[in-house]
């Protein structure tokens, strides 16, 4: 299963430490292995339609106890409706082996399956619902039809008393017409009543019996899965091992998703523990088309997803000397806040690449916690707006809590002007135009964003080109919404321009930085009522 690299690797010194799987620049050692990887899938021709669809791939660097260095090569998930191939790692757990209790298992749900979808399609559940509705639409017509008639009646006995007094026999025929039209009403109510409730119980049984199936396949999928769970039992270079549901067990939803452990990182680690063999360097590959939703480019390296792989992969690094988070790094601790605008209510500052906008997870310096300092006596939040970590260029900070509400409401009223500079991979074919992909978080692999045109929030870029060459395209952005990562992925998805901005790890290749700049602002005075421009060029 470890293949030794084709060329020769001598001029290729080892890594210091292991990868830090989720930001990292891929090793040289990880490209070749890659480049072995995508020239073996590229050869498979039974397998073109499948991989053209796209799906991530994984190579971990890896030395055996002899000291000859090598490759493991994994896919995530099922690669052509198997999950073991000759050339890459077995999974973790093989769901697929045909007497194991996964299938079994599967294969009594699936029949439960057919058994809903049966009942549900049968004649008499149709022509229950069907007669459901006719006695419905019927009984409707009737008596709207008998309400008319009941209402010309009463108003012609009301105009016979008005143009004339009606004698003693009259004024009976008018009580027993009135009596005889409401006694019909109720004939009609009670007769739809009778034949609804009688219809109904015969598909309320029917429904029943579906329902408790349902539940029945509810339970067993559960089951099911947590029985699952239990067979992955993930090592790490300690050789300890913990199954699926105690590493997610501390984790916001307590339990694993579907396909946790199947991706291609753990299945590595697992293979190079299980056969002695020391983890050098990791990367994880896209190879075929962008799906619809996510942003994925054929050919380039991605970080693991946090979601799925993030508890797993925390346990199983455990006793290998790994990469530093970089965002741990506090590069900025004493760099001196660029000031572009400044009064006595507010101020513009030109904030660096790689400088969080507001205090996060990780314990680095902030713009707002350099502002607090410098400006003790400033009330409210002092951010108006936030820009991403890797982004650089124009923030907007309050020093009062009433400028600052004033400003925050421009920003909802979309009175603010804003303008970006940006550096994308690639050459767009439109010259300008408008971008609009609806985006929502990723809840599996957060801060990634996914286009959804069902339940994501409207997201609205305009651009037009400055400059190109063959292989890049500088561009400018006048976002009209500000959703979270949304001129990134606009930029990046196969429906928007499909070039990501240069240096995007998330939705392109890692470079020295990300290539967005916030570059312009134009915003009215809270206090002044004149119209601020404030610009700052990119330094690329």
């Amino acid at each position: 299963m470890i293949h030794f690299f084709k060329s020769s690797i001598a001029h290729i010194p080892l890594p210091r430490q292991f990868t830090y799987p989720f930001h990292y620049t891929p090793h040289p050692l990880c490209i070749m292995a890659a480049a072995e990887v995508q020239a073996y899938l590229s050869a498979q021709e039974a397998w073109k339609d499948e991989w053209q669809q796209g799906k991530m791939f994984g190579v971990l660097v890896v030395q055996t106890e002899r000291g000859e260095v090598g490759y493991l090569a994994a896919f995530s998930g099922i690669l052509a409706g198997k999950n073991i191939h000759p050339f890459f790692v077995p999974p973790v757990y093989d769901l697929l082996q045909p007497q194991g209790f996964f299938k079994k298992e599967e294969e009594e749900i699936s029949g439960i399956n057919r058994r809903i979808q049966s009942m549900q399609g049968s004649e008499e559940y149709r022509h229950l619902t069907q007669q459901l509705k006719a006695i419905g639409e019927r009984f409707d017509k009737e008596l709207r039809e008998a309400k008319q008639a009941a209402r010309a009646a009463r108003e012609a006995r009301e105009e016979r008393r008005r143009n004339g007094t009606p004698d003693a026999a009259e004024l009976a025929a008018m009580i027993r017409e009135s009596q005889f039209q409401k006694a019909e009403l109720k004939r009609l109510e009670r007769s739809q009543k009778e034949q609804t409730e009688r219809l109904q119980a015969q598909l309320d049984a029917l429904n029943h019996h579906i329902e408790a199936l349902k539940s029945e396949r509810k339970r067993r999928s559960a089951a099911l899965q947590q029985k699952l769970f239990g067979q992955f039992r993930m090592l790490n270079a300690r050789g300890e091992a913990k199954d699926l549901c105690t590493l997610f067990a501390q984790t916001a939803q307590k339990t694993p998703p579907a396909g946790a452990g199947e991706c291609a990182a753990p299945k590595l680690l697992q293979y190079a523990y299980l056969n002695h063999l020391k983890p050098i360097a990791m990367a994880e590959f896209w190879w075929g088309n962008s799906p619809k939703t996510e942003v994925r480019h054929h050919g380039y390296y991605y970080p693991a997803c946090k979601g799925k792989c993030e508890p797993i992969l925390k346990h199983m690094l455990v006793g290998l000397d790994v990469e530093e988070n970089p965002l741990c790094e506090d590069r900025h601790h004493d760099t001196a806040l660029d000031i572009v605008y400044e009064d006595e209510w507010l101020m513009v500052v030109n904030k660096p690449a790689g400088m969080l906008s507001v205090p996060g997870k990780e314990n680095v310096s902030s713009v707002y916690e350099c502002i607090r300092r410098a400006y003790p006596q400033a009330t409210g939040p002092l951010v108006v707006h936030r820009l991403d970590m890797a982004t650089s260029g124009l923030l907007l900070i309050a020093k009062t809590k009433e400028v600052h509400q004033h400003l925050q409401a421009q920003f909802k009223n979309r009175t603010i002007k804003k303008r970006y500079i940006a550096l994308l991979d690639g050459k767009t074919e439109r010259q300008e135009g408008i971008i609009s992909l609806p985006l929502r978080p990723d809840p599996l692999d957060r801060p990634r964003q996914v286009v959804d045109p069902e339940h994501g929030k409207p997201a609205v870029t305009q651009y037009q080109v400055l400059e190109q060459t063959d292989t890049t395209t500088r561009i400018a952005f006048y976002p009209l919404t500000g959703r979270t990562h949304q001129l990134r992925v606009h930029a990046a998805h196969i429906e928007g321009l499909h070039c990501p901005i240069r240096g995007d790890e998330l939705y392109g290749q890692k470079s020295e930085r990300l290539y967005l700049h916030a570059c312009r602002l134009v915003f009215t005075h809270p206090i002044t009522g004149r119209q601020i421009c404030v610009e700052k060029e990119a330094d690329f």
